[in-house]
Protein backbone atom coordinates (compact mmCIF):
# COMPACT_ATOMS: atom_id res chain seq x y z
CA UNK A 1 0.00 0.00 0.00
CA UNK A 2 1.30 3.56 -1.13
CA UNK A 3 -1.66 5.48 -0.88
CA UNK A 4 -1.59 9.17 0.28
CA UNK A 5 -5.24 9.52 1.72
CA UNK A 6 -7.99 12.45 1.89
CA UNK A 7 -9.89 11.78 5.06
CA UNK A 8 -13.41 12.99 4.97
CA UNK A 9 -16.27 12.56 7.66
CA UNK A 10 -19.30 12.33 5.99
CA UNK A 11 -21.74 13.24 7.99
CA UNK A 12 -19.95 16.79 9.02
CA UNK A 13 -18.90 17.49 5.14
CA UNK A 14 -22.28 17.10 4.17
CA UNK A 15 -24.00 18.70 6.75
CA UNK A 16 -25.80 15.72 7.61
CA UNK A 17 -25.52 15.03 11.49
CA UNK A 18 -28.66 16.52 12.59
CA UNK A 19 -30.75 16.05 9.47
CA UNK A 20 -33.61 14.19 7.58
CA UNK A 21 -32.59 11.51 5.74
CA UNK A 22 -31.43 12.28 1.78
CA UNK A 23 -29.14 10.77 -0.89
CA UNK A 24 -25.82 13.03 0.90
CA UNK A 25 -23.52 10.83 0.05
CA UNK A 26 -22.85 11.34 -3.25
CA UNK A 27 -22.33 14.79 -2.42
CA UNK A 28 -18.74 13.64 -2.21
CA UNK A 29 -18.57 12.33 -6.29
CA UNK A 30 -18.47 16.17 -6.82
CA UNK A 31 -14.96 16.52 -4.74
CA UNK A 32 -13.47 13.54 -6.19
CA UNK A 33 -11.61 15.72 -8.97
CA UNK A 34 -10.45 17.93 -6.08
CA UNK A 35 -8.88 15.41 -4.12
CA UNK A 36 -7.35 14.35 -7.32
CA UNK A 37 -6.15 17.44 -8.21
CA UNK A 38 -4.74 17.45 -4.52
CA UNK A 39 -2.50 14.67 -5.77
CA UNK A 40 -4.10 11.81 -3.40
CA UNK A 41 -4.55 8.42 -4.25
CA UNK A 42 -6.90 6.81 -1.83
CA UNK A 43 -10.97 8.39 0.05
CA UNK A 44 -10.75 7.38 3.56
CA UNK A 45 -14.38 7.93 4.73
CA UNK A 46 -15.24 8.36 8.63
CA UNK A 47 -18.37 6.33 9.66
CA UNK A 48 -21.53 5.82 7.16
CA UNK A 49 -23.47 3.07 8.74
CA UNK A 50 -26.24 3.65 10.40
CA UNK A 51 -26.20 4.96 13.62
CA UNK A 52 -27.65 7.20 16.28
CA UNK A 53 -25.75 10.26 16.67
CA UNK A 54 -22.11 10.61 15.50
CA UNK A 55 -21.68 7.55 13.63
CA UNK A 56 -19.89 5.95 16.19
CA UNK A 57 -22.63 4.59 17.88
CA UNK A 58 -23.31 2.30 14.94
CA UNK A 59 -26.78 0.15 15.18
CA UNK A 60 -26.69 -1.68 11.60
CA UNK A 61 -23.25 -2.16 9.56
CA UNK A 62 -24.62 -3.69 6.82
CA UNK A 63 -26.64 -0.70 5.80
CA UNK A 64 -25.66 2.88 4.92
CA UNK A 65 -26.91 5.80 7.20
CA UNK A 66 -30.31 7.05 5.97
CA UNK A 67 -28.92 10.56 6.34
CA UNK A 68 -26.73 9.77 3.88
CA UNK A 69 -28.29 7.96 1.41
CA UNK A 70 -28.64 4.19 0.88
CA UNK A 71 -26.64 1.06 -1.04
CA UNK A 72 -27.56 2.72 -4.51
CA UNK A 73 -25.84 5.88 -3.23
CA UNK A 74 -22.36 3.43 -1.79
CA UNK A 75 -22.54 2.17 -5.14
CA UNK A 76 -22.39 5.28 -7.26
CA UNK A 77 -19.30 6.80 -4.61
CA UNK A 78 -16.91 3.30 -4.87
CA UNK A 79 -17.62 3.49 -8.88
CA UNK A 80 -16.51 7.39 -9.24
CA UNK A 81 -13.77 6.43 -6.95
CA UNK A 82 -12.67 3.43 -9.28
CA UNK A 83 -12.96 5.69 -12.00
CA UNK A 84 -10.79 8.30 -10.79
CA UNK A 85 -7.99 5.26 -9.64
CA UNK A 86 -8.79 6.40 -5.91
CA UNK A 87 -9.00 3.46 -3.05
CA UNK A 88 -11.74 3.79 -1.09
CA UNK A 89 -10.91 3.37 3.11
CA UNK A 90 -13.98 3.00 5.42
CA UNK A 91 -14.12 3.38 8.71
CA UNK A 92 -15.29 -0.22 10.77
CA UNK A 93 -16.67 0.63 14.48
CA UNK A 94 -16.53 -2.68 15.71
CA UNK A 95 -15.14 -2.59 19.25
CA UNK A 96 -18.34 -0.71 20.68
CA UNK A 97 -22.18 -0.19 18.92
CA UNK A 98 -24.84 1.93 19.93
CA UNK A 99 -27.82 1.62 22.74
CA UNK A 100 -30.21 0.89 19.50
CA UNK A 101 -27.90 -2.38 17.92
CA UNK A 102 -29.83 -5.09 17.93
CA UNK A 103 -28.06 -8.58 18.91
CA UNK A 104 -28.53 -11.29 21.52
CA UNK A 105 -27.21 -10.27 25.04
CA UNK A 106 -24.17 -12.73 25.09
CA UNK A 107 -22.88 -10.30 21.98
CA UNK A 108 -21.95 -7.45 24.79
CA UNK A 109 -19.20 -7.47 27.58
CA UNK A 110 -19.93 -7.69 30.92
CA UNK A 111 -18.56 -5.09 33.74
CA UNK A 112 -17.32 -8.22 35.57
CA UNK A 113 -18.33 -11.71 36.07
CA UNK A 114 -21.71 -12.69 36.98
CA UNK A 115 -22.76 -8.30 36.34
CA UNK A 116 -25.85 -7.70 34.83
CA UNK A 117 -24.79 -4.71 33.79
CA UNK A 118 -22.89 -4.17 29.64
CA UNK A 119 -19.74 -2.41 29.93
CA UNK A 120 -19.43 0.77 27.70
CA UNK A 121 -16.56 2.54 26.00
CA UNK A 122 -14.53 4.70 27.86
CA UNK A 123 -17.26 6.04 30.36
CA UNK A 124 -19.94 6.56 26.77
CA UNK A 125 -22.87 5.64 28.28
CA UNK A 126 -24.21 5.24 24.52
CA UNK A 127 -21.69 2.91 23.57
CA UNK A 128 -21.88 -0.64 24.58
CA UNK A 129 -18.62 -2.79 24.14
CA UNK A 130 -19.06 -6.10 22.13
CA UNK A 131 -17.71 -9.39 23.95
CA UNK A 132 -15.07 -9.98 21.05
CA UNK A 133 -14.54 -13.64 22.60
CA UNK A 134 -18.02 -14.49 21.39
CA UNK A 135 -17.74 -16.74 18.12
CA UNK A 136 -20.82 -15.03 16.76
CA UNK A 137 -19.69 -11.18 17.07
CA UNK A 138 -16.79 -12.95 15.23
CA UNK A 139 -18.92 -13.96 12.30
CA UNK A 140 -20.81 -10.46 12.15
CA UNK A 141 -17.55 -8.80 11.94
CA UNK A 142 -15.92 -11.00 9.17
CA UNK A 143 -19.23 -11.00 7.03
CA UNK A 144 -20.15 -7.10 7.51
CA UNK A 145 -15.93 -6.48 6.28
CA UNK A 146 -16.39 -8.94 3.28
CA UNK A 147 -19.97 -7.39 2.00
CA UNK A 148 -18.26 -3.95 1.57
CA UNK A 149 -15.08 -5.35 0.37
CA UNK A 150 -16.91 -6.97 -2.44
CA UNK A 151 -19.19 -3.92 -2.67
CA UNK A 152 -15.68 -1.98 -3.60
CA UNK A 153 -13.72 -1.14 -0.67
CA UNK A 154 -10.24 -1.20 -0.56
CA UNK A 155 -9.81 -1.58 3.14
CA UNK A 156 -10.76 -0.87 6.50
CA UNK A 157 -9.27 1.56 9.21
CA UNK A 158 -10.62 -0.13 12.55
CA UNK A 159 -11.92 2.36 15.12
CA UNK A 160 -10.63 2.17 18.78
CA UNK A 161 -8.54 -1.07 17.46
CA UNK A 162 -6.69 -0.34 20.90
CA UNK A 163 -9.25 -1.74 23.16
CA UNK A 164 -9.76 -5.14 21.05
CA UNK A 165 -7.49 -8.15 21.95
CA UNK A 166 -5.51 -8.75 19.01
CA UNK A 167 -5.96 -11.98 18.29
CA UNK A 168 -10.12 -11.18 17.48
CA UNK A 169 -8.45 -9.17 14.39
CA UNK A 170 -5.82 -12.24 13.55
CA UNK A 171 -9.03 -14.71 13.11
CA UNK A 172 -10.50 -11.80 11.13
CA UNK A 173 -7.78 -11.68 8.52
CA UNK A 174 -7.14 -15.48 8.68
CA UNK A 175 -10.68 -15.54 6.89
CA UNK A 176 -10.96 -12.29 5.08
CA UNK A 177 -7.24 -12.44 3.03
CA UNK A 178 -8.34 -15.24 1.30
CA UNK A 179 -10.77 -13.49 -0.48
CA UNK A 180 -9.71 -9.84 -0.01
CA UNK A 181 -5.61 -10.10 -1.13
CA UNK A 182 -4.97 -6.71 -1.68
CA UNK A 183 -7.23 -5.14 1.10
CA UNK A 184 -5.73 -3.06 3.37
CA UNK A 185 -6.40 -2.97 7.52
CA UNK A 186 -5.19 -0.38 9.31
CA UNK A 187 -5.93 -0.32 13.19
CA UNK A 188 -6.46 3.11 15.42
CA UNK A 189 -3.85 3.16 18.33
CA UNK A 190 -3.37 5.71 20.60
CA UNK A 191 -0.98 4.77 22.65
CA UNK A 192 0.83 1.33 24.02
CA UNK A 193 3.31 -0.91 22.48
CA UNK A 194 2.76 -0.11 18.53
CA UNK A 195 5.08 -3.34 17.42
CA UNK A 196 3.85 -6.38 19.20
CA UNK A 197 -0.36 -4.82 18.39
CA UNK A 198 0.91 -5.52 14.76
CA UNK A 199 2.87 -8.84 15.20
CA UNK A 200 0.01 -9.90 17.49
CA UNK A 201 -3.14 -8.74 15.04
CA UNK A 202 -1.67 -9.51 11.98
CA UNK A 203 -3.05 -6.14 10.76
CA UNK A 204 -0.99 -3.85 7.97
CA UNK A 205 -0.96 -0.46 9.89
CA UNK A 206 -1.41 1.38 12.62
CA UNK A 207 -2.30 5.08 13.48
CA UNK A 208 0.77 6.90 14.53
CA UNK A 209 -0.53 8.92 17.21
CA UNK A 210 3.32 8.86 18.67
CA UNK A 211 4.97 10.76 15.58
CA UNK A 212 1.44 12.88 14.92
CA UNK A 213 2.37 14.33 18.43
CA UNK A 214 5.61 14.92 18.21
CA UNK A 215 5.64 16.46 14.71
CA UNK A 216 3.19 19.83 16.13
CA UNK A 217 5.06 19.45 19.90
CA UNK A 218 8.51 19.74 18.93
CA UNK A 219 7.84 22.62 16.61
CA UNK A 220 5.69 24.59 20.03
CA UNK A 221 7.99 23.89 22.29
CA UNK A 222 11.43 24.33 19.82
CA UNK A 223 12.56 20.50 20.69
CA UNK A 224 13.67 18.96 17.91
CA UNK A 225 14.91 15.92 20.36
CA UNK A 226 11.16 14.87 20.76
CA UNK A 227 10.76 14.32 17.13
CA UNK A 228 14.15 12.89 16.17
CA UNK A 229 12.79 10.30 19.52
CA UNK A 230 9.77 9.31 17.80
CA UNK A 231 11.55 8.97 14.66
CA UNK A 232 13.74 6.18 15.50
CA UNK A 233 10.93 4.80 17.23
CA UNK A 234 9.06 4.99 13.83
CA UNK A 235 11.66 3.12 12.25
CA UNK A 236 11.23 0.14 14.56
CA UNK A 237 7.24 0.66 13.80
CA UNK A 238 7.96 0.09 9.94
CA UNK A 239 9.52 -3.33 10.65
CA UNK A 240 6.60 -4.32 11.84
CA UNK A 241 3.81 -2.65 9.26
CA UNK A 242 3.10 0.55 7.49
CA UNK A 243 1.87 3.36 9.85
CA UNK A 244 -1.11 5.74 9.12
CA UNK A 245 0.59 8.88 9.34
CA UNK A 246 -1.22 11.95 9.64
CA UNK A 247 -1.28 16.26 11.16
CA UNK A 248 -4.73 16.06 11.46
CA UNK A 249 -8.20 13.98 11.92
CA UNK A 250 -11.55 13.88 13.10
CA UNK A 251 -10.56 13.63 16.75
CA UNK A 252 -7.83 16.37 17.02
CA UNK A 253 -7.83 19.75 17.34
CA UNK A 254 -6.73 21.18 14.07
CA UNK A 255 -2.79 21.92 12.78
CA UNK A 256 -3.63 25.14 12.10
CA UNK A 257 -5.35 25.73 15.70
CA UNK A 258 -2.64 23.69 17.63
CA UNK A 259 0.60 25.38 16.20
CA UNK A 260 1.61 28.36 17.92
CA UNK A 261 3.54 29.91 15.18
CA UNK A 262 2.07 29.26 11.95
CA UNK A 263 5.38 30.01 9.92
CA UNK A 264 5.73 26.56 11.05
CA UNK A 265 2.84 24.91 9.15
CA UNK A 266 5.02 23.94 6.12
CA UNK A 267 7.48 22.71 8.53
CA UNK A 268 5.20 19.93 9.79
CA UNK A 269 3.89 18.92 6.26
CA UNK A 270 7.21 18.96 5.22
CA UNK A 271 8.00 16.06 8.15
CA UNK A 272 4.52 14.25 7.28
CA UNK A 273 5.31 13.57 3.55
CA UNK A 274 9.29 12.67 3.95
CA UNK A 275 9.11 10.18 6.35
CA UNK A 276 7.69 6.73 6.04
CA UNK A 277 3.87 5.67 5.78
CA UNK A 278 0.63 5.97 4.36
CA UNK A 279 -0.06 9.93 5.02
CA UNK A 280 -3.66 11.37 5.56
CA UNK A 281 -4.61 14.59 4.87
CA UNK A 282 -7.31 15.26 6.70
CA UNK A 283 -10.45 17.75 4.43
CA UNK A 284 -9.78 21.32 5.29
CA UNK A 285 -6.24 20.91 7.09
CA UNK A 286 -5.18 21.27 3.08
CA UNK A 287 -7.59 24.75 2.90
CA UNK A 288 -5.69 25.37 6.54
CA UNK A 289 -8.70 25.20 8.13
CA UNK A 290 -8.83 26.16 12.03
CA UNK A 291 -10.80 24.15 14.73
CA UNK A 292 -10.22 23.24 18.54
CA UNK A 293 -11.66 20.16 19.93
CA UNK A 294 -13.23 20.49 23.48
CA UNK A 295 -14.26 17.63 25.95
CA UNK A 296 -17.77 18.62 26.06
CA UNK A 297 -21.23 17.60 24.38
CA UNK A 298 -20.74 18.89 20.93
CA UNK A 299 -16.85 19.44 21.39
CA UNK A 300 -15.99 17.65 18.22
CA UNK A 301 -18.40 19.91 15.93
CA UNK A 302 -15.56 22.31 15.04
CA UNK A 303 -12.86 20.28 13.55
CA UNK A 304 -15.82 18.67 11.77
CA UNK A 305 -17.39 21.23 9.54
CA UNK A 306 -19.40 21.37 6.58
CA UNK A 307 -17.91 21.75 3.30
CA UNK A 308 -19.72 23.90 0.29
CA UNK A 309 -21.52 22.51 -2.75
CA UNK A 310 -17.69 23.04 -5.17
CA UNK A 311 -14.45 24.00 -4.78
CA UNK A 312 -15.39 26.89 -5.97
CA UNK A 313 -17.30 27.91 -2.80
CA UNK A 314 -14.40 27.38 -0.52
CA UNK A 315 -13.07 31.11 0.78
CA UNK A 316 -9.67 32.24 -1.21
CA UNK A 317 -7.45 32.22 1.79
CA UNK A 318 -7.30 28.74 1.75
CA UNK A 319 -5.77 28.18 -1.22
CA UNK A 320 -2.11 28.68 -0.60
CA UNK A 321 -1.86 26.02 1.61
CA UNK A 322 -3.78 23.74 -0.72
CA UNK A 323 -1.06 24.63 -3.33
CA UNK A 324 1.39 23.35 -0.50
CA UNK A 325 -0.18 20.40 0.13
CA UNK A 326 -0.21 19.72 -4.16
CA UNK A 327 3.58 20.70 -4.11
CA UNK A 328 4.70 17.75 -1.25
CA UNK A 329 2.12 15.18 -2.78
CA UNK A 330 3.54 15.49 -5.89
CA UNK A 331 7.43 15.36 -4.58
CA UNK A 332 6.11 12.01 -2.50
CA UNK A 333 4.84 10.90 -5.49
CA UNK A 334 7.91 11.18 -7.27
CA UNK A 335 10.05 9.36 -5.00
CA UNK A 336 7.47 6.29 -3.62
CA UNK A 337 10.52 4.81 -2.22
CA UNK A 338 9.38 7.48 1.22
CA UNK A 339 6.91 5.22 1.98
CA UNK A 340 9.02 2.50 3.45
CA UNK A 341 12.12 4.84 4.25
CA UNK A 342 14.20 5.31 7.32
CA UNK A 343 14.32 8.41 8.89
CA UNK A 344 17.39 9.69 10.71
CA UNK A 345 18.55 12.94 11.74
CA UNK A 346 22.23 14.07 10.23
CA UNK A 347 22.03 17.30 12.45
CA UNK A 348 20.22 18.34 15.58
CA UNK A 349 19.46 20.92 17.97
CA UNK A 350 16.36 22.54 19.61
CA UNK A 351 15.43 24.49 17.00
CA UNK A 352 17.10 22.75 13.83
CA UNK A 353 17.06 19.50 12.30
CA UNK A 354 18.28 18.03 9.58
CA UNK A 355 16.54 14.76 8.38
CA UNK A 356 17.86 12.34 5.83
CA UNK A 357 15.42 9.55 4.87
CA UNK A 358 16.73 7.11 2.59
CA UNK A 359 16.21 3.54 1.24
CA UNK A 360 18.49 1.62 -0.88
CA UNK A 361 20.91 4.43 -2.50
CA UNK A 362 18.10 6.89 -2.32
CA UNK A 363 18.04 9.74 -0.29
CA UNK A 364 16.10 12.91 0.83
CA UNK A 365 17.34 15.44 3.56
CA UNK A 366 14.40 17.76 5.26
CA UNK A 367 16.08 20.86 6.60
CA UNK A 368 13.70 22.37 10.00
CA UNK A 369 14.44 25.60 11.03
CA UNK A 370 12.20 27.37 14.37
CA UNK A 371 14.81 29.87 15.28
CA UNK A 372 14.87 33.31 14.72
CA UNK A 373 18.01 33.36 12.67
CA UNK A 374 19.31 31.74 9.58
CA UNK A 375 21.18 28.34 9.79
CA UNK A 376 23.71 26.87 7.50
CA UNK A 377 23.54 22.97 7.91
CA UNK A 378 26.71 20.97 8.34
CA UNK A 379 26.37 18.47 5.94
CA UNK A 380 27.19 17.39 2.92
CA UNK A 381 25.04 18.73 0.04
CA UNK A 382 27.64 16.94 -2.76
CA UNK A 383 25.08 16.65 -5.56
CA UNK A 384 21.89 17.59 -3.92
CA UNK A 385 19.71 20.57 -4.63
CA UNK A 386 16.59 22.09 -3.39
CA UNK A 387 13.55 19.71 -4.17
CA UNK A 388 10.76 22.11 -2.20
CA UNK A 389 11.48 24.96 0.08
CA UNK A 390 9.19 27.64 1.75
CA UNK A 391 11.51 30.12 0.13
CA UNK A 392 10.81 31.61 -3.10
CA UNK A 393 12.98 30.48 -6.26
CA UNK A 394 15.40 32.41 -5.93
CA UNK A 395 16.53 32.81 -2.49
CA UNK A 396 17.00 29.21 -2.20
CA UNK A 397 20.32 27.93 -1.03
CA UNK A 398 21.26 24.48 -0.92
CA UNK A 399 22.08 24.15 2.55
CA UNK A 400 21.26 27.11 4.20
CA UNK A 401 17.56 27.66 5.54
CA UNK A 402 15.97 31.32 6.56
CA UNK A 403 14.33 32.24 10.22
CA UNK A 404 11.59 29.59 10.77
CA UNK A 405 11.98 28.05 7.13
CA UNK A 406 12.19 24.54 5.43
CA UNK A 407 13.80 23.21 2.99
CA UNK A 408 13.85 19.86 1.21
CA UNK A 409 16.96 18.41 -0.44
CA UNK A 410 17.96 15.94 -3.52
CA UNK A 411 19.41 14.44 -6.41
Amino acid sequence: MQDIFWQVYPLGFTNALNAAPGHRLTRLVDWLGYAVDLGVSGLQLGPIFAAETHGYDTVDHRRIDARLGDDTDFDRLAEACRERGLHLLLDGVFNHVGRGFKAPEHWFRRTGPGSDDFAVFEGHHGLVALNHGEPEVLDYVVQTMDHWLRRGASGWRLDAAYAVPPEFWRAALEQLRPKHATAWFTGELIHGDYVAYLNASGLDSITQYELWKAIWSSLNDRNFFELAWSLERHNAVLEAGLPLTFVGNHDVTRLATRLTDERHLGHALAVLFTVAGAPSVYYGDEQAFRGLKEDRAGGDDAIRPAFPATPADLAPYGWPVYRLHQRLIALRRRHPWLTYARTTPAHLTNTATALVSTAADQRVITLLNTGDAPTTFPIDVTGLRVLESDAPDDARETATVPPHGWSILGA
